[in-house]
C-alpha cells in the first residue's frame, strides 16, 4: 500500500464513520517507532506507521486511522480533541477506534551488555568493599561507612 491508497482509505473512513470529508494529507511514516499514527495540529495532516499494517493487519490500522480522525475532526470543530477530553473518548467509542495501538515486536530495546566488575575499593579501617567497573583514584574518596582510606585492587576478569 502506498500513500495514495492510504489517502483514499482515510477519506473513505472519514465520510463513512464521521460524515465529514478529510481534506488534508495522509501519508505513511516508517520512522515512527512507538506510536501507530499521529495528527499534526498546525497542518492537520495525519501520519500512519506502516509497520502496524505489516505486523497487525488492516483491521488494526483502521482503528488507528479512526483514532487519528477523532483528533482531526474534533480539533477542526474546536472541541476537546485531546486524549483526556470526554468528547474525544465518546467519539472514539462511537466510531470504534482504538485507544492504544498494539505493540510492535521491533520496538523492544535490545538487552544491554553487562560489564563485569574490574576494580574493588576496600577500606583499610573497617574492611568495607566497593566494586567498580571503571578505574578511579582512591585518594579522592573516603569510605562511606567510617571515612577511612580506600585501597584499589584489580579484580581478575574471566
Amino acid at each position: 500500500m502506498d500513500d495514495a491508497e492510504l489517502q483514499a482509505w482515510i477519506e473513505r473512513i472519514s465520510l463513512e464513520f464521521f460524515g465529514i470529508p478529510f481534506r488534508h494529507r495522509a501519508r505513511f511514516n516508517p520512522r515512527l517507532r512507538s506510536t501507530g499514527g499521529r495528527y499534526f495540529l498546525k497542518s492537520h495532516d495525519i501520519e500512519i506507521n506502516p509497520h502496524q499494517l505489516e505486523a497487525h493487519g488492516a483491521d488494526e490500522v483502521e482503528k488507528i486511522i479512526k483514532h487519528e480522525l477523532c483528533h482531526y475532526h474534533l480539533h477542526i470543530q474546536k472541541r476537546g480533541y485531546q486524549h483526556r477530553d470526554a468528547e474525544f473518548k465518546a467519539l472514539l467509542e462511537q466510531v470504534g477506534g482504538s485507544r492504544f495501538c498494539s505493540h510492535l515486536p521491533t520496538t523492544m530495546k535490545p538487552k544491554r551488555r553487562v560489564e563485569p566488575y574490574r576494580y574493588e575499593l576496600r577500606c583499610g579501617r573497617c574492611g568495607m568493599s566497593y566494586k567498580r567497573k571503571r578505574r578511579m583514584d582512591p585518594r579522592k574518596y573516603a569510605c562511606g561507612k567510617c571515612r577511612g582510606r580506600l585501597e584499589l585492587f584489580i579484580l581478575e576478569v574471566t
